[in-house]
């Protein structure tokens, strides 16, 4: 396991927007009426991770001479009351994590393929690092679209929320959570790009969402890495109507992919809507982009 180099401009811009959003209560430190700084002031962070103000202001900065240790790190994840996912960013963003090389994964795994053919009444597929569907089942493409039609770059779902969508002004599949879903995308393309730092394709897609769309750009300028987890979802399919579905969604690590399955109760209205869907979709075999 190797790490990677530090980005110092981006653990920068991220520790400021985290120190940004705390107040001084959150820490159990007294507030002032006459304070203008936005959150926490950058000394006050210093102490409660224990380490020096110059030394917390340089890595705000972008100025640090050296990675920060492990130890400084984590005194700076507790200071900050980062999240276990924003922790990790911290860590990978001062290059102390384990680094990732090449390309973002896009082949699927045989077994993987074999197994969403064998879920006729769940709507599965699986997505890459940066959200472009890799695979899918029949029912899938009967909910949401058929990806066989597309080209490999229209299959991206970011690109879809964002660029699609604000073209022709609906809902991507007429989900009901539009907007958790952009905030998600966001959250995953950023981590994504922080760990694909040289892949062309990672790096394009981000500036393409950056500059075609306001919203994602405002997103992004968050610097938020973790979404809350999506445990339900309805979309609004054009024959069937409204099909209200769990969402489950199963880390593949070792190809840095998601298989995200769709389904309904048994006996449901939603479940017979799936049902009628697996009737009246044209038949095709489980594809691979």
């Amino acid at each position: 396991m190797h790490t990677g180099s530090m980005d110092k401009q981006e653990l920068g811009a991220f520790l400021r927007s985290r120190r940004e959003r705390l107040q001084p209560q959150d820490v159990g430190l007294a507030s002032s009426p006459r304070r203008r700084t936005p959150g926490l002031r950058r000394e006050e962070v210093a102490v409660l991770a224990h380490i020096s103000t110059e030394y917390y202001v340089r890595l705000e900065q972008g100025r640090a001479a050296s990675r920060p240790s492990g130890e400084v790190l984590a005194g700076i994840a507790r200071a900050l009351r980062l999240t276990d996912a924003e922790s990790d960013h911290l860590h990978t963003l001062a290059g102390t994590a384990a680094a990732r090389t090449g390309l973002v994964q896009r082949e699927v795994r045989p077994s993987i393929l074999a197994l969403i053919e064998r879920l006729p009444e769940t709507a599965a597929i699986v997505t890459s690092a940066t959200l472009e569907v890799l695979a899918w089942n029949d029912l899938a493409a009967a909910l949401m679209e058929d990806f066989a039609q597309l080209a490999p770059e229209e299959r991206n779902l970011a690109r879809k929320a964002f660029l699609r969508t604000a073209r022709n002004d609906a809902p991507l599949y007429g989900i009901s959570d539009a907007a958790e879903f952009r905030l998600h995308a966001v959250m995953q393309l950023r981590s994504a790009l922080t760990r694909y730092p040289t892949d062309p394709a990672v790096t394009g897609l981000v500036n393409e969402l950056r500059d075609g769309s306001p919203d994602f750009a405002r997103l992004w300028e968050r610097r938020d890495v973790q979404a809350a987890p999506t445990l339900t979802k309805t979309f609004t399919h054009p024959a069937v109507g409204q099909v209200c579905v769990d969402c489950d969604g199963l880390a593949l690590p070792d190809r840095d992919q998601n298989l995200v399955l769709y389904s309904a109760p048994k006996g449901s209205p939603s479940a017979d809507a799936l049902a009628l869907l697996n009737i009246l979709r044209v038949p095709a075999r489980t594809k691979s982009g």
